[in-house]
């Protein structure tokens, strides 16, 4: 039931900067009340990206040249704030494979990688650079590759960070812990007979 080893990402990048982009920004607070993730990709940073009568403002993932990008570079301490599911869950909705920062809230790296969402850690000067390519030529692929932790675009190679449980666990397929315990079910089956009550 594994989904599979990811052993690279390949996408356009849509450059989303600021610092401390909190989980109330990529998805507020009222849209929390749905009991499934289907529709959550239309609600991705809502309020920075429409008006109050749900007209457009211009946010980054919305201009033209960006459409259909599936990685995100954006600043430091991305995902701070309450530990929501939705969050990422909003994000991989919306047609996102990963995300390029500084730095990421713990709760929120967690359920990104559990996800299948490649968190990669870059410094500043790496990610100004990748902005402005970014930038400069909207339409290039850019290429993770998540077991060398490279960053390669425009011709251009970056060394970059992706915490090693994660990046493990993305080459190995195991990043999803519910299909790992699912997988697992015929042994615990097995354990179970061994006991005088039941789970399973």
């Amino acid at each position: 039931m594994s989904l599979g080893p990811i052993k690279q990402v390949v996408g356009r990048a849509v450059p989303v900067p600021g610092d401390d982009i909190d989980t109330d920004r990529i998805i507020p607070a009222r849209f929390l009340k749905c009991v499934v993730f289907d529709d959550l990709g239309g609600q991705l940073f809502y309020d920075v990206r429409f008006d109050s009568e749900g007209k457009s403002i211009g946010h980054p993932i919305d201009k033209p040249q960006f459409v259909g990008a599936s990685i995100i570079i954006s600043g430091d301490n991305f995902g701070c704030g309450s530990s929501r599911e939705h969050a990422p869950q909003a994000i991989k909705r919306a047609g996102f494979n990963a995300v390029i920062a500084g730095s990421y809230a713990e709760i929120f790296f967690g359920n990104c990688t559990t996800l299948g969402i490649v968190c990669v850690v870059a410094d500043r000067a790496t990610r100004d650079a990748l902005m402005a390519d970014a930038e400069a030529n909207p339409s290039a692929e850019m290429v993770i590759d998540v077991d060398a932790s490279k960053v390669r675009f425009n011709g251009k190679e970056y060394a970059v960070e992706i915490k090693p449980n994660a990046r493990k666990a993305f080459l190995e397929g195991s990043y999803d812990s519910l299909a790992e315990l699912l997988n697992g079910l015929p042994q615990v089956k097995e354990v179970e007979k061994t006991l005088k009550y039941s789970f399973v």
